[in-house]
């Protein structure tokens, strides 16, 4: 309290002055709300750490399950197979869309908003999925300019 009172007479600053201050600091950095300026970028819906320390492997069954049909995917590929693997990859990346969306929490599945999240997964899965329907040979799938435009690019 001393110190207090010689630092505000030494900086002519009114006596209770500095104590408001420390007060207004000590109670922000108890807040849990957001402050009124940030200087950081915005918290993704999830916000807190990626796998709390009380977070189980059963809590964590949305990522785990498209992990896992991912990797049946790739196993799939590497045995040969790779229209199925790739549409397995491809519908397991929907899936996940769709669990963002349905699931109000998904685990570390979340990564960003949610909207971001249901976006980029899905158009990702789309994407595997056209490509494992026209992949060659005997497409299941026919695009017609498909075959112009790998013509006028590789060819």
């Amino acid at each position: 309290m001393r110190a207090e009172h010689e630092a505000e007479a030494g900086t002519g600053a009114e006596p209770g002055t500095g104590a408001a201050a420390g007060a207004a600091a000590r109670e922000a950095a108890r807040s849990r709300r957001f402050p009124s300026i940030t200087k950081d970028t915005a918290r993704p819906e999830g916000h807190g750490r990626a796998a709390p320390g009380d977070a189980l492997a059963a809590r964590q069954w949305p990522m785990l399950s498209v992990l896992a049909a991912t990797a049946v995917g790739l196993l799939l590929t590497a045995l040969n197979h790779p229209r199925v693997g790739c549409l397995v990859i491809g519908v397991a990346l929907i899936a996940a869309s769709v669990l963002r969306r349905v699931l109000p929490q998904v685990g570390m599945l979340a990564v960003r908003s949610r909207f971001t999240d249901m976006v980029t997964y899905g158009l990702l899965g789309v994407a595997i999925t056209l490509l494992a329907l026209v992949m060659e040979p005997k497409p299941l799938l026919h695009i017609p300019f498909l075959e112009s435009a790998v013509r006028f690019t590789v060819r």
